[in-house]
């Protein structure tokens, strides 16, 4: 397939946009300036500009992924969205859109599937309104597909990579929030298999949640970032009143959020099977792959 992709040059995008040349596709990335790729094939297009979004999507584009940023603007992200639709509607074409397992909210001690009620937090909250109309768009002949990452890890980057980041300003690791917090994770390799199978294999109307470990607990990957970044594998609290003031409350309150969530609906449904190494074994054991 010729694929459009929103946020390729990102830490999930570009590992998506790589996975995805590796099994044939023909990789089509958008980018705001065409200039600093010229030697690379692009569409040039801004979440903030309808109008280039939409010129992006040409006849020859057999699908799009959306891997981009939000503005963080419910009213431009609603219309980058309908722009990105608009071409697509009626014709079977494939729309892939990434959002995120914090739209689920505290989860309790039972894994959520796909099947749950959204509770966002703050700095998801109007993501829930974006996929309902993703997946609405299933109705006009879209094959309108919405993805849930968990936290993402590997390569030395997402959370954990700030989290060895910090551990090696501050000399010990540190995490937001009670020491039972937990999160759903995924390596990010495993993530781009993920897109490159919900591409092909997904069908429309499809949500997805990409988490390969149900719950981690936040403080054992702090410890682990610890010795990632030389230490001996301390971890400590960071008062969430502190670490706001630092990265913000909806940040601070995210980090804070204790959630089990369920990815085996990929698993069963398209054959997903997440092989990368558990996140504390790739930070505490140097594992980079």
């Amino acid at each position: 397939m010729k694929v459009l992709v929103l946020g390729a040059t990102g830490y999930i995008g570009s590992a998506v946009a790589s996975q995805l040349t590796r099994e044939g596709h023909d990789v089509v990335p958008l980018v705001k300036n065409k200039a600093a790729h010229p030697e690379t094939a692009v569409r040039v297009g801004d979440m903030t500009d309808p109008a280039s979004l939409r010129a992006a999507v040409t006849d020859e584009v057999d699908a799009v992924v959306n891997l981009a940023t939000p503005t963080g603007d419910e009213a431009v992200d609603t219309a980058a969205l309908e722009a990105l639709l608009a071409p697509l509607r009626g014709t079977g074409r494939a729309f892939i859109y990434t959002s995120g397992v914090w739209v689920l909210g505290a989860t309790g001690d039972t894994a959520l599937t796909e099947d749950a009620d959204t509770d966002p937090i703050a700095i998801v909250g109007y993501r829930p309104r974006i996929e309902r109309r993703v997946l609405a768009a299933a109705e006009d002949d879209v094959r309108a597909v919405v993805i849930r990452p968990g936290i993402v890890y590997g390569r030395d980057g997402g959370i954990p990579g700030l989290m060895t980041g910090w551990a090696r300003e501050h000399g010990t690791g540190r995490y937001v929030g009670p020491v039972t917090t937990r999160w759903p994770m995924v390596h990010v390799d495993d993530l781009a298999e993920l897109y490159a199978l919900a591409l092909t294999k997904s069908e429309s109307g499809d949500l997805l949640h990409g988490v390969a470990w149900e719950s981690v607990p936040a403080a054992a990957i702090a410890a682990a970032a610890d010795i990632a970044a030389g230490g001996t594998g301390r971890a400590e609290p960071w008062p969430r009143k502190e670490a706001a003031e630092t990265l913000g409350e909806p940040f601070a309150e995210a980090l804070a959020l204790d959630q089990v969530v369920s990815g085996r609906r990929a698993v069963e449904e398209l054959g997903w099977r997440p092989s990368r190494p558990y996140v504390l074994t790739e930070l505490a054991g140097g594992n980079r792959g």
